[in-house]
């Protein structure tokens, strides 16, 4: 059984132009149930609702395994709903648990967990009424964020501030819009990477994505905002960044990378699969932005698939090792 929250595109006033994000088109949903079937599992897809729990509730017992995208409905811990329902009652699933989930939505907390492993991360604060005094030892320019989104929810050209006027303009917005604090952090100008990691144990790292922006200038667009992300590919929009993968990289920087992505991984305390972006800054020095333990699964758009078709995995292949490493988990867990 697949659980996901499907993207809509419908206007309410009272909700950002972004609020279905970060959910997942039935392109997306349709190919991982076609991959499933052919690996010769049987599928029900049931979207991530209010109905949910009563549908788990009635056909508990016909349910083997969950293959998990949900991202949840509301709330700051959101991205944990389906995770906790799922181990109320004992329905083994793919992907990350309930604590990994609600901390990697948490930018700030997030942070704070890399710093104390040692994971270099962008200097930041967090702004809750807006009123709070800049911290003085952050510099300018600063990029501003809510502090709980994905898909580059809330992020655009404006997010990046170079004084305090335009920032206490970009966080009051945030607050005001999404009802969340802000986060403000050192704005890394330089080149953008992502790194895929797939299984428990013996963990697989994927080839490094970098994500270059330079065709993207002339939309005023230079990372990945939420305009970049939703309308990725769009000529008129200029929104058409390059990929490269494997990114051109020294090895000794690669083996870098990919050593935090490693990591971070274990850091967050994620399962079967993560993705997490890195900045090179203008000494080449990688920071890590954020990581996401419930990764696009787009089998054409999505950074990982494009991680894995570099590395030689077809999407049913991935699909399958995801399954496979969250069958074993569990079944060691039993153990």
């Amino acid at each position: 059984m697949i659980t996901y929250n499907l993207k809509r595109k419908e206007f309410n006033k009272n909700r950002p132009l972004d609020f279905y994000s970060e959910f997942d088109s039935f392109k997306t949903v349709d190919s991982i149930a076609c991959a499933l079937r052919e690996n010769g599992h049987k599928v029900k897809l049931v979207e991530a609702d209010r109905n949910l729990l009563r549908y788990l509730l009635r056909n508990r017992g016909k349910i083997d395994f969950i293959f998990n995208i949900a991202e949840g409905i509301n709330g700051a811990s959101r991205e944990s709903q389906v995770p906790a329902i799922l181990d109320f009652l004992g329905i083994p699933y793919t992907g990350s648990g309930v604590f990994s989930l609600a901390l990697a939505l948490d930018k700030a907390y997030t942070k704070r967990i890399l710093e104390a492993e040692g994971i270099p991360t962008p200097r930041f604060q967090l702004f809750s009424t807006g009123k709070e005094n800049l911290d003085s030892t952050l510099e300018f320019p600063l990029i501003v964020k809510p502090n709980a989104e994905g898909s580059g929810k809330g992020i655009h050209s404006s997010s990046v501030v170079q004084d305090e006027k335009d920032l206490y303009r970009q966080v009051k917005r945030i607050i005001r819009r999404y009802n969340q604090p802000a986060l403000a952090e050192e704005f890394i100008d330089g080149r953008e990477l992502t790194v895929g990691v797939v299984g428990n144990g013996r963990l697989t790292v994927l080839p490094i994505l970098e994500i270059d922006f330079n065709s993207c200038r002339g939309s005023g667009e230079f990372f990945y905002s939420w305009r970049m992300k939703e309308f990725q590919g769009n000529v008129k929009k200029r929104l058409t960044p390059t990929f490269h993968c494997p990114a051109k990289l020294a090895p000794s920087l690669t083996r870098k990378i990919s050593s935090l992505a490693l990591k971070s991984h274990k850091a967050i305390g994620c399962w079967d699969i993560s993705r997490t972006d890195f900045r090179l800054d203008k000494e080449g020095r990688p920071f890590v932005l954020e990581i996401n333990p419930l990764p696009g699964l787009d089998p054409e758009e999505s950074n990982l698939t494009l991680m894995t078709k570099a590395a030689g995995i077809e999407y049913t292949e991935l699909i399958d090792q995801i399954l496979e490493a969250a069958i074993d988990r569990n079944k060691q867990s039993k153990s």
